[in-house]
């Protein structure tokens, strides 16, 4: 699964990989992005001269489905499984229909120490570089007739590098993927089948894990100082501190 992930990449960095045609967006250095919380996501641009091409727009994170009647619903839908999303009535019409890629620098995981507090691990690709995660999107009309976008990351069985940290990882799309998540506009089986054959673990060495320290199990706290590679045994409680 993918409850909590960072994005600090540059806007020239994420233009140059997914060849974006948008005016820049002011994106503000991320280290702690939790459910419900404002996101940013690439899609194909729907209208106008440059119709089809990737733009990165805003999104809360946690999909809220149009016929929801309380928004409250997508803080529960930050992620869809992918082996039922095309049969599930939250997520088979944006699957459909409204596919995007979620970029992030990393995420995080927790594992159980044994005693005391869950141990906090940061994942990401060894190079540092961008990951992109497959995600599903739609728009909620509210009572008031205003709009908001929404999404969710598709996730997975977990590969060998991070089944000790949980079952479940994000989808992580290859950067010759895109165009196939995207699909072509068409929804056409052909279309959704390119996009099913995505939806697998990533290899084994696409990723990375640190620990990192309890600071991130707070959404209260942000910063670089989160990332800070911390050695296992500090996690464990205090002589004086079990209860």
């Amino acid at each position: 699964m993918c409850g909590r992930f960072g994005l600090f990449h540059t806007w020239t960095e994420m233009h140059g990989v997914y060849g974006l045609i948008n005016q820049p967006l002011n994106l503000i250095p991320r280290y702690n992005i939790a459910p419900t919380q404002a996101i940013v996501a690439v899609i194909r641009a729907a209208s106008g001269g440059n119709a089809g091409g990737r733009e990165a727009t805003g999104f809360q994170w946690g999909l809220i489905p149009p016929w929801a009647k309380d928004p409250a619903m997508g803080a529960k839908m930050n992620n869809a499984r992918s082996e039922t999303l095309a049969e599930k009535p939250s997520f088979k019409n944006a699957f459909k229909r409204r596919r995007c890629l979620i970029p992030a620098s990393g995420f995080y995981e927790w594992t159980s120490t044994g005693t005391g507090p869950k141990q906090p691990v940061w994942i990401a690709r060894p190079d540092a570089s961008l990951i992109t995660f497959a995600g599903l999107w739609e728009i909620w009309h509210g009572p008031d007739g205003g709009e908001l976008q929404t999404c969710t990351i598709v996730t997975t069985a977990a590969n060998e590098t991070l089944k000790p940290y949980h079952h479940r990882m994000p989808v992580v799309l290859t950067n010759d993927s895109f165009d196939a998540w995207l699909g072509d506009g068409q929804e056409s089986r052909e279309d959704q089948d390119r996009a099913a054959s995505l939806m697998v673990p990533a290899p084994d060495d696409a990723l990375t894990v640190r620990p990192v320290g309890p600071a991130v199990s707070s959404t209260r706290n942000e910063g670089p100082e989160l990332l800070e590679e911390v050695s296992p045994a500090t996690m464990a409680p205090k002589q004086g501190e079990l209860f």
